[in-house]
C-alpha cells in the first residue's frame, strides 16, 4: 500500500510522524494549506500541532493560508489552541468564527481569485512551510491532489518547504481529474486558454523540486463535510422561480436553449437551488464554479449536465460514497482546477457564466451583504462570489425573504455591510418572487425588489421609507432610518414595528 501511494523510492525516507512534520513549525511562520470547502485539506500535521501547542504551552502562533474554508481538524483544532495569529482568504469553521470576531485572529477577507497573485507577488510576505494533502506521489516526486485542487499549486511553487500528507481515504482513481495550469506573472502572463468549460489545459500533478520536501505524513481522516438538508419548501420555492427566470430568457432570446455555463455558490441554499434544476426541463448543461457538490452530482445523474468544472469535490458523506461506487462515469464529467482558474474574471467574462450566489441581506436599491451580520460579525467571508458576479453574463442572488423565523428582513432599506454594489447584482431572487434590476435606475430598482422579492410582514414598512426617501431623488436616506431596523433587531430581538 505505502509504495502504491508513494512510488518515489527516496520519498519512503522521508515518511514521518505527524508529530515530528508538526516540529517543523515554528512561532510566526507562514504556513499555507490545501483544501477548498472543506475538502483536500491537512489534518494529521495541524491536529499533532495543536496537541503539540497545548502539551508544550508554547504560546506558538501562525499565520493560516487557504484555499478557502477547511475542515475542523485544522481551523477549528488550531483556533481552539490559540495558535491562528492572522487567517485568509474564507473560512466556516465556528471556533475559528468567534476568534475572529472577538479580535483574537486577525483576518483578510479576499476575492478568492486574488490569493494565488498575492502569494506569487510577494505581497503576502513569504511562505514558509505549504502542508499540502494528496493521494499519492508519482515516480517523478509529483504529488497527485485529493479532492481539492484551491491555491495547492501556487503555495507549493511558492513555499520554501513543503510537507505532504498522503491521505489512503481518498481513492486512488482520483488521478487524473485535476487540471493544473499555472499563469506566468506580468508582463508574460498570457491569455488562459479556456473557451470550454471541458477544455483541459494543464497537467494532472504539482511538480515540487525534491529539496523541498521535508516530510510525509500518512493519514485515513475523510474530509468533514456535512450533510445537505432536504429542500424545505422556501428553498424549493427559490429553485422554481430561478427555472422561471432561466426559461423566460431563453423564451425572450437572451439565452440559448441549454442556458450558459453555471456557476453556484456553497451552502445548503445553493445547493438546494442548484439542484431544483433536476426536475426542469433544461438539457445539456455545463457548470463553470468553485464548487462540486451533491446537487451537481443529481444532474450529473439525470442526465442534465455533460461537464461540471470546480476546484473541489465538496460532497456529503452520503455524495462521496456515491461519487466513489460510480467513479469512472463522474471522472468523465468533472474536472478540478486551481482557484485562479476556476475563479478567473478573465475566464467567467469569456464563457458567459451565470452566477448563482446566496446573499445575507439585500437592500432595496440591491446593493448585498454577503458577509457580515448585523454589518460587524463576520460570517464565512466574500468567497468567489465578487470573482463571478463582477464578471458574470447575469449575477444572481438568491435569499430567503426572511430570517430568524421572520423577525429579519433580508430585506432592508440599506445593506449594514456591502460587498456587492448595485452596479454589479443584476437579479434577486427571494421565494416570494423574482426582481430584474438590468436597465433600471435606483428608484426603478427599489420598486421591483419591494414589489417582487419582499415578504409581506415587511412590505408596508419597505414602502413606506421609499416613499419618503425616494420619490423626488436619485438615490436619498435619511441616516437616522436607514439602519434603524438593524438596531430595531439588536434592541428588540425583531425589525417589525411593534
Amino acid at each position: 500500500m505505502m509504495t502504491e501511494r508513494i512510488q518515489k523510492k527516496e520519498y519512503l525516507n522521508k515518511i514521518m510522524t505527524a508529530m515530528e512534520a508538526a516540529s517543523l513549525i515554528k512561532d510566526g511562520m507562514t504556513i499555507a494549506t490545501s483544501g477548498f470547502t472543506p475538502a483536500g485539506y491537512p489534518k494529521e500535521v495541524p491536529k499533532a500541532l495543536a496537541e503539540r501547542i497545548k502539551r508544550e504551552g508554547t504560546g506558538l502562533k501562525i499565520n493560516l493560508f487557504t484555499g478557502a474554508s477547511v475542515g475542523d481538524e485544522l481551523d477549528g483544532e488550531l483556533a481552539r489552541a490559540g495558535a491562528i495569529k492572522r487567517r485568509l482568504p474564507y473560512q466556516t469553521q465556528k471556533d475559528c468564527r468567534d476568534k475572529i470576531n472577538c479580535g483574537e485572529i486577525d483576518y483578510i477577507d479576499m476575492h478568492l481569485s486574488h490569493v494565488s497573485d498575492f502569494v506569487r507577488y510577494g505581497f503576502l510576505g513569504k511562505v514558509d512551510i505549504a502542508i499540502i494533502e494528496a493521494i499519492a506521489i508519482t515516480e517523478e516526486g509529483y504529488i497527485i491532489p485529493s479532492t481539492s485542487l484551491g491555491n495547492t499549486p501556487a503555495f507549493v511553487e511558492n513555499a520554501e518547504a513543503v510537507i505532504i500528507e498522503v491521505n489512503t481515504r481518498h481513492p486512488k482513481e482520483l488521478q487524473g481529474m485535476h487540471d493544473i495550469y499555472q499563469p506566468l506573472k506580468p508582463p508574460n502572463r498570457k491569455p488562459i486558454p479556456i473557451i470550454s468549460p471541458k477544455d483541459r489545459i494543464g497537467d494532472t500533478f504539482i511538480k515540487v523540486k525534491p529539496d523541498k520536501v521535508k516530510a510525509i505524513v500518512l493519514s485515513d481522516i475523510p474530509d468533514s463535510v456535512k450533510s445537505f438538508p432536504s429542500i424545505d419548501e422556501t428553498s424549493q420555492q427559490m429553485a422554481d422561480n430561478l427555472i422561471g427566470f432561466l426559461e423566460n430568457e431563453v423564451k425572450k432570446g437572451r439565452l440559448p436553449e441549454n442556458l450558459l455555463p453555471l456557476q453556484s455558490g456553497v451552502g445548503s441554499v445553493a445547493n438546494a437551488v442548484l439542484g431544483g434544476l433536476v426536475k426542469s426541463k433544461f438539457c445539456n448543461l455545463s457548470i463553470y464554479s468553485e464548487v462540486i457538490q451533491d446537487s451537481v452530482l443529481d444532474l450529473i445523474d439525470s442526465g442534465k449536465v455533460n461537464i461540471a468544472s470546480g476546484s473541489s469535490l465538496t460532497l456529503s458523506p452520503k455524495g462521496m460514497e456515491r461519487f466513489c461506487n460510480n467513479i469512472k462515469e463522474y471522472k468523465s464529467k468533472i474536472i478540478l482546477r486551481p482557484q485562479e482558474i476556476s475563479n478567473s474574471p478573465e475566464v467567467i467574462r469569456r464563457l458567459g457564466v451565470i452566477s448563482m450566489n446566496t446573499a445575507i441581506e439585500v437592500d432595496i436599491y440591491g446593493n448585498v451583504n454577503s458577509t457580515n451580520i448585523m454589518g460587524t460579525k463576520m460570517m464565512n467571508g466574500i468567497g468567489g462570489s465578487g470573482d463571478f458576479t463582477r464578471n458574470a453574463f447575469i449575477s444572481i442572488f438568491t435569499t430567503p425573504s426572511t430570517a430568524k423565523a421572520g423577525s429579519i428582513s433580508s430585506i432592508v432599506p440599506l445593506v449594514s455591510h456591502c460587498d456587492h454594489t448595485e452596479h454589479d447584482v443584476q437579479i434577486i431572487i427571494t421565494e416570494q418572487g423574482v426582481a430584474d434590476l438590468r436597465g433600471l435606475s435606483p428608484k426603478e430598482k427599489a420598486k421591483a425588489i419591494i414589489d417582487n422579492c419582499v415578504h409581506s410582514s415587511y412590505k408596508d414598512m419597505l414602502r413606506e421609507y421609499f416613499n419618503k426617501q425616494m420619490n423626488k431623488c436619485h438615490i436619498s436616506h435619511r441616516l437616522d432610518e436607514a439602519l434603524s431596523w438593524h438596531y430595531k433587531f439588536l434592541q428588540t430581538g425583531t425589525m417589525k414595528n411593534s
